[in-house]
């Protein structure tokens, strides 16, 4: 008999767990509707000519290709070879990520929508990763993006959010903040802006792999080692937000590219300092965020004092649904990583009770006269949002009471014969074993006030 088993990099979740989730999605939901952003949902297979070529050479790798049906291939010879076959048995593929799908989805729905247009999407994607902590083949994102304004308004708001997100999930996250522009100025000013897609896919590796593996990298795609050598400042840049950006005002001095991408952390920062945040906000020139899209400023978050990778990322780019056909829309956008997220929350035990708990009160089953008695009490209080449970069977009282325990439910309630003819119900704590005896029409009208 075969032995049940899931996937690598995928997960199965418990009522409990999810408890924990929706805790997670609820939360990001609700400071996203703060700031007027609007829910819509995608499929969760996309056409692979909508997919491919969005993510840069690695990100391609990583997509999964879906057969075009489950016999497709027994008509098929052994010549796997050609692209045009390749096309001819896959010609869809799970979505990588919810930015390339929203871009698809804002040029296909142009008509319909009033720009600048606010959405968030809280749906899973798929990437073909090598699965390890903190890192999924299947997972979660809640992306928020405006497209149509190219004001830094939104990057300023987009940090409230992060800000007030994990001030609310209890704690404290650096945001690190960085811009394409600056990173396009400096392969300038190194004389290696052909080179500009792998600098910054080798120097967005330096927390992973450290400072000499990214210069093995760079110079393995072609860098030569007096540019390595004018990058190695740059990379290593310390001090204070203002320190650096005086620093790099120097640096880029003779790049346009370059002054103008300062400017856009000066406003930024600037704006950000009229609305205080908590979380730290630190200008780091190593973040580049691998994805070929993003042209302007660039987020990335990190909870502090726990081991895990980001847990929330984005940036502004300037033209992605050109590839679309639906030139000159800039975006900027980020996404929370429900998955680490959820994870980080477990490891520092922080989920409030109120939102991990099910059911509040389970009534005791002794037969059909009792239910008789509990069904519209119980009806009552649901309809006030109590959650009840009336167990479905008259077994036992130990094995209804194991029920309870075994659900982590905080109140038994029991009606038995004597509490019929008396009127009443006996309350039991499950977690101090206390018995009271209450009116039960007093008790009702308590709980649906």
């Amino acid at each position: 008999m075969q032995k049940p088993s899931i996937p690598k990099g995928t997960r199965d979740f418990s009522p409990e767990e999810m408890a924990k989730r929706n805790y997670i999605f609820n939360t990001i939901r609700e400071v996203y509707h703060l700031y007027g952003f609007r829910q819509i949902e995608t499929p969760a297979m996309e056409n692979l000519s909508t997919l491919m070529g969005k993510y840069g050479e690695e990100g391609d790798k990583l997509l999964f290709k879906i057969l075009n049906s489950g016999d497709f291939m027994a008509n098929v010879g052994d010549d796997f070879s050609s692209n045009r076959l390749a096309t001819k048995i896959s010609e869809k593929g799970l979505r990588y990520d919810l930015t390339v799908p929203f871009a698809r989805y804002v040029v296909q729905h142009r008509n319909e929508i009033a720009f600048p247009f606010k959405r968030y999407q809280i749906q899973p994607v798929w990437r073909a990763d090598r699965p390890q902590r903190g890192r999924y083949r299947e997972f979660f994102q809640c992306d928020a993006d405006v497209v149509g304004s190219d004001s830094l308004l939104n990057e300023v708001e987009l940090i409230q959010i992060i800000d007030e997100v994990f001030h609310r999930f209890g704690f404290p996250v650096q945001i690190k903040m960085n811009n394409r522009k600056i990173l396009t100025g400096i392969a300038e000013i190194i004389g290696q802006l052909d080179k500009i897609v792998d600098i910054t896919v080798a120097i967005d590796k330096l927390d992973k792999v450290g400072l000499d593996k990214v210069n093995e990298e760079l110079a393995s795609k072609g860098i030569s080692e007096e540019a390595i050598k004018q990058l190695q400042p740059v990379i290593n840049l310390s001090g204070s937000n203002q320190e650096k950006i005086n620093t790099l005002k120097s640096v880029l001095s003779t790049s346009e590219i370059g002054r103008k991408g300062i400017e856009e952390l000066e406003y930024i920062l600037d704006r950000v300092s009229f609305v205080g945040i908590e979380s730290e906000l630190e200008i780091d020139l190593t973040l580049a965020r691998g994805l070929n899209y993003y042209t302007g400023a660039i987020f990335e978050v990190k909870a502090v004092g726990v081991e895990m990778g980001s847990i929330v990322g984005g940036g502004r780019y300037d033209n992605l649904t050109g590839i679309f056909g639906m030139p000159g829309v800039s975006g900027v956008g980020i996404s929370f990583g429900a998955d680490r997220i959820f994870d980080v929350l477990n490891q520092l035990d922080l989920y409030p009770s109120s939102a991990v708990n099910g059911t509040e009160i389970l009534f005791v089953n002794f037969g059909q006269a009792e239910e008789a008695q509990i069904l519209p009490i119980a009806t009552k209080l649901r309809k006030q949002g109590k959650r009840v449970e009336i167990y479905p069977e008259p077994v036992k009282l130990k094995k209804q009471m194991s029920y309870a325990n075994d659900n982590k439910i905080p109140y038994v309630a029991i009606i038995g014969e004597n509490e019929m003819q008396n009127g009443t119900i006996t309350l039991k704590n499950m977690e101090t074993g206390e018995q009271k005896e209450v009116k039960a029409e007093e008790y009702v009208q308590q709980h649906t006030k």
